[in-house]
């Protein structure tokens, strides 16, 4: 019986995960004790509703499946590149949704970014405010260093979690030119260590952290921690900047298009229900414009949306589907719409 695909990019949750093969010995991971996955119900996600929406809505192309289910086996992260509107975000909420991998874990890349704000936070400032008010008798001497840390996304996902975890780092190429290099020892190892709970491990053998997007708590052994199941780690990039070489062999890479023809109706279909024939029209004229520059298919779906229950009259609603779909980059011959 084939194993292959466990993601099959379909809009109905399973437990698919449980079938996938162990993984290769180079990418086998032991970390413990183990944890059970945080399950995430549509009705009671913290994720937010359009978040929601588009993990359900999500139209998975033939080679996003197949690159999917490849990262999940070798248990390499997914870089995914492509324009904005492509569905890269997205993906990870569709592939965290059908295989039941809890919520997702977001971590979005500026500028001022670094490796340590993915792993944990750590604020002294408030450890040392309650100490002074400990020593001034106005609440008992019990503030912990745990009290003051908390893991960040990254760190979170390497928890030995009996399932992988879903791990968004959005918009990379945003972030520092050494974040990329950073990043390799901690997603090829699988585990990172907390120096200040290292430090503290002669007294405090174990901590109580919390981890990122809820105030529930682990047990950390020693300030280190090691996965169990790797991660389905999605990496998004606009294309803006190259990556390292050893960065990019160690990444499973799919590179996103906007979608086209039979493609693109099956998303205004899934978001907005079957297209009546003046949706069909602004489908047409969205693919044509596109060989002029850049567009995004969420501006169609926002002119679909508004020009059908505007109630306006024909002629007012091409000028709003018009304003609705201006070009986010144009082509070098194309100076006029």
């Amino acid at each position: 019986m084939s194993l292959w695909p466990v993601y099959t990019g379909g809009s109905e949750p399973h437990d698919g995960i449980a079938k996938l093969p162990a993984p290769p010995p180079w990418r086998a991971f032991d970390g413990g004790p183990e944890l059970d996955t945080p399950a995430e119900d549509d009705d009671t996600s913290a994720a937010s509703p359009d978040r929601r929406h588009r993990a359900r809505t999500y139209r998975a192309t033939d080679r996003a499946v197949q690159l999917v289910n490849a990262a999940l086996y070798l248990r390499r992260p997914l870089l995914v590149t492509g324009p904005p509107g492509s569905g890269k975000s997205s993906l990870a909420y569709a592939v965290a949704r059908e295989l039941k991998l809890g919520p997702v874990l977001r971590w979005n890349i500026t500028s001022r970014t670094t490796l340590h704000d993915g792993l944990y936070q750590y604020d002294p400032l408030s450890r040392l405010y309650d100490a002074g008010r400990a020593a001034a008798r106005e609440v008992p001497a019990d503030s912990e260093l745990q009290d003051h840390l908390r893991l960040g996304p990254l760190g979170t996902s390497l928890l030995p979690y009996r399932r992988p975890r879903a791990l968004l780092i959005d918009e990379i190429d945003k972030g520092d030119l050494d974040l990329p290099n950073d990043l390799l020892n901690i997603l090829e190892e699988g585990e990172y260590e907390i120096p200040e709970l290292v430090r503290a491990a002669r007294h405090t053998p174990a901590a109580e952290v919390m981890i990122a997007g809820t105030d529930d708590r682990v047990t950390v052994s020693r300030g280190r921690i090691r996965c169990r199941a790797f991660p389905f780690v999605v990496l998004t990039s606009n294309g803006e900047r190259e990556f390292p070489p050893a960065f990019l062999r160690r990444c499973v890479r799919l590179e996103l298009h906007q979608p086209r023809d039979a493609h693109l109706e099956s998303i205004v279909r899934a978001h907005l229900g079957e297209p009546d024939a003046y949706a069909r029209d602004l489908i047409t004229r969205f693919l044509s414009r596109g060989t002029g520059g850049e567009l995004a298919t969420d501006q169609l779906l926002n002119a679909i949306y508004l020009t059908g229950v505007a109630g306006i009259d024909t002629a007012s609603r091409d000028d709003l589907a018009e304003q609705l779909m201006p070009y986010l980059s144009r082509t070098r011959d194309d100076d006029e719409f």
